[in-house]
């Protein structure tokens, strides 16, 4: 079975796009575009014309066209319809989000439940799909477990991301979430990581704090990202709220998560709130961890709708 998966290259796309795609054909194969004006700007009677649009600096998508593609954002959905058409109406086309475009250009659209659509080709999801499998897990702690054995229990997993265009993530908030960590820490040990998103001046912050405490793990951004070994191996997870997809692998984990709340507009907020409502998750420093994690993971609902939506041609 031929499989594109297509993205404009952004890391949160990515993953969901990929997670999905590869589960259902091994050798899925990432497509990585650029749209341009006017063609990103194109009514949607115009959209099989967004082929000629395309970064020629990028994946090119020509013939033979896949039996499935499966898109994330916004300019990827155009391409997406754009290949459907082309391949007259043969390839199956999935969008993860929403698309911000006729629903009905498409086989299966999973929605963030936040995203407020629906239909009948819709499915609705709490947690953003990703590729971090039960089996990735277990193989990331057998990596890491030396390396976090000297940390005291209860080990708290740190996962830091960035800025939005609304909310920053700056010196202030760093040192707000210096405290609340320090408050929930419970005695024991915290493993951080920063990811690229990161702002140097956060980073300045933690290593003040944390840099020369011995039982706090700060990964220094050489050699092996300890992302994974984080996720696997701490008893509890406080993720920053900046980004959906790094929270729905906390609460995919497993294990007790707070999300530090840096905002992020008003689709952001709705994310980290239905979670709450949920109790999957609590606002780090306004409640504490729950007794036990989620586990919830939309990822293996979506992968046996596609299943499902291939078995039917």
């Amino acid at each position: 079975m031929k499989v594109w998966w297509i993205t404009t290259g952004e890391a949160g796309f990515r993953t969901q796009a990929r997670g999905l795609a590869e589960a259902i054909a091994s050798g899925a194969e990432e497509k990585t575009i650029g749209l341009k004006a006017p063609w990103s700007l194109a009514p949607p009677a115009w959209w099989r014309m967004t082929l000629k649009g395309l970064d020629r600096k990028k994946d090119v998508l020509a013939a033979p066209w896949p039996d499935l593609v499966v898109s994330c954002g916004r300019r990827a959905a155009k391409a997406a319809i754009a290949v459907k058409r082309a391949s007259g109406g043969r390839t199956l086309a999935v969008h993860i989000q929403n698309p911000l475009a006729p629903l009905s250009e498409f086989d299966l659209v999973i929605a963030m439940r936040h995203d407020g659509i629906d239909g009948p080709n819709v499915m609705q999801i709490d947690t953003a799909l990703h590729d971090v499998t039960p089996a990735a897990l277990a193989f990331a702690g057998k990596v890491w477990r030396k390396r976090f054995a000297e940390l005291p229990r209860p080990l708290t997993g740190v996962l830091l991301g960035g800025s939005t265009r609304r909310h920053p993530f700056g010196p202030a908030e760093a040192r707000e979430l210096v405290q609340r960590l320090r408050a929930v820490r419970d005695g024991g040990g915290l493993a951080i990581t920063p990811s690229r998103r990161t702002p140097r001046d956060v980073k300045a912050v933690l290593h003040e704090a944390f840099g020369d405490d011995p039982v706090v793990y700060l990964w220094n951004e050489k050699g092996d990202n300890p992302y994974r070994g984080i996720l696997a191996l701490s008893d509890r997870l406080v993720a920053t709220g900046d980004s959906v997809s790094m929270v729905s692998e906390a609460v995919a984990s497993g294990h007790p998560t707070a999300v530090y709340d840096l905002g992020g507009g008003a689709r952001h907020a709705l994310f980290v709130q239905n979670l709450v409502d949920r109790r999957l998750v609590v606002r780090l420093g306004e409640a504490p961890f729950l007794e036990e994690g989620g586990g919830v993971n939309a990822t293996p609902d979506a992968i046996a709708a596609v299943k499902a939506l291939v078995a039917k041609r």
